[in-house]
């Protein structure tokens, strides 16, 4: 059993997801769509963060409600990414 969130795997996963979507948002086309980038990055913050709090909450049942609400982030930033290749910023969604 983990002692601390980062040594989670869905937290390390989280914040590599992270650092993608600052890398792909960052690209001459999409950087200038200012909206849909500070969406997109607050949703996967959003996610690592809720993974983490939940954590430190101590109870099973908050851990289990923080990781709903990480998936529910995960969902927007998967329709984000579905925005974004429809706008041409990126050119594929995986």
């Amino acid at each position: 059993m983990a002692k601390m969130f980062e040594e989670l795997q869905i937290w390390q996963k989280a914040r590599e997801l992270v650092k993608a979507i600052y890398k792909l948002s960052m690209t001459d086309k999409f950087k200038k769509d200012y909206s849909l980038v500070d969406q997109i990055r607050r949703s996967s913050v959003s996610i690592m963060s809720n993974i983490a709090e939940g954590f430190e909450r101590g109870s099973n049942t908050e851990f289990i409600q923080f990781l709903y609400i990480a998936k529910g982030s995960a969902g927007e930033v998967r329709t984000q990414l579905y925005i974004a290749y429809d706008l041409k910023y990126i050119l594929r969604v995986s």
